[in-house]
């Protein structure tokens, strides 16, 4: 199984107070993350500034030696306040990600001429890898345990 991707920050930024306030005044910030086996998941929210913008997700794996960007998706219903947006992204890593991989991204939005980019306050959002443990093994059963048994 591909390795586990543990947050080394708080993977749900959305559900803490004044969000929806940080969003208004830095024009774009992460609201979630999840790790899953096809990658990285997560959504970002936005100041609606313009119709026309551009939400995407730079990372690396390498110490930004290299890096990749990946576009994020318009995910309507938009959100209730009526001010902000949201776009989903998907960072594929696959095998690339290994056990002692530290995974670093942050969030650009392109908007009306201007960038602005959420970069978790000058410290990238950080994901480290970590090997997943099997499941303990039990002692071993009878395969008929289970079955019942009939006296006459």
């Amino acid at each position: 199984p591909p390795p586990l991707l543990e947050p080394l920050f708080p993977p749900q930024p959305g559900a803490s107070p004044g969000f929806t306030e940080r969003v208004r005044q830095h024009k774009v910030r992460l609201e979630w993350v999840r790790a899953e086996p096809a990658g990285l998941r997560g959504a970002v929210r936005v100041l609606n500034l313009a119709y026309e913008k551009v939400v995407s997700v730079r990372y690396t794996l390498n110490g930004w030696a290299s890096c990749a960007e990946a576009v994020a998706t318009y995910q309507p219903p938009g959100p209730a306040d009526g001010i902000t947006d949201r776009f989903a992204f998907l960072l594929p890593l696959g095998a690339a990600a290994a056990p002692d991989t530290t995974l670093e991204f942050a969030v650009r939005y392109r908007v009306a001429g201007s960038e602005y980019w959420d970069n978790n306050e000058g410290k990238n959002y950080r994901l480290r890898g970590r090997q997943r443990v099997p499941p303990a093994a039990g002692p071993p059963q009878d395969p008929d345990s289970s079955a019942w048994i009939h006296f006459i």
